[in-house]
């Protein structure tokens, strides 16, 4: 419990992670009743992005950028090349390919589709990263 309640920020990065994923859920099972997918992905994308930072800052990625640049600090919980981060950079370049081409779509049929595309996106980082921090942790 406590690698998901040990501290304010772990508490608010988990609550809002079950609150992206609901709302997620959501919006796969009210989809006929959607009108608009744009602002549904607008949404997403920027939660997705306010969470990121909130994840990034509980795993001290910034501490692992300080200690790869110069070593003046110790490291955050994952190297800088590792899996859980690689993974995370393909999870956010579908996030931003889906972000480009919503807008871009013609039709709410298209919108809807590349909101499956981010949502797959944020998927693939949320199960990654905290797939990787249960092994990191035990």
């Amino acid at each position: 419990m406590k690698l998901y309640f040990g501290n304010t920020v772990t508490t608010v990065t988990t609550i809002m992670l079950f609150i992206l994923v609901g709302f997620i859920g959501e919006s796969i099972a009210n989809r006929t009743n959607i009108n608009y997918w744009g602002r549904r992905s607008l949404f997403l994308l920027a939660y997705g992005l306010v969470i990121c930072c909130f994840a990034a800052a509980r795993d001290g990625l910034d501490k692992t950028i300080q200690n790869t640049i110069d070593g003046s600090c110790a490291p955050g919980m994952f190297s800088l090349i590792s899996i859980p981060n690689l993974i995370g950079c393909i999870g956010a370049a579908i996030i931003i390919i889906a972000a480009i081409a919503t807008p871009i779509a013609k039709s709410q049929h298209m919108k809807q589709i590349w909101f499956y595309v981010m949502s797959g996106g944020v998927m693939l980082k949320i199960l990654v990263m905290e797939a990787a921090r249960i092994i990191v942790r035990v």
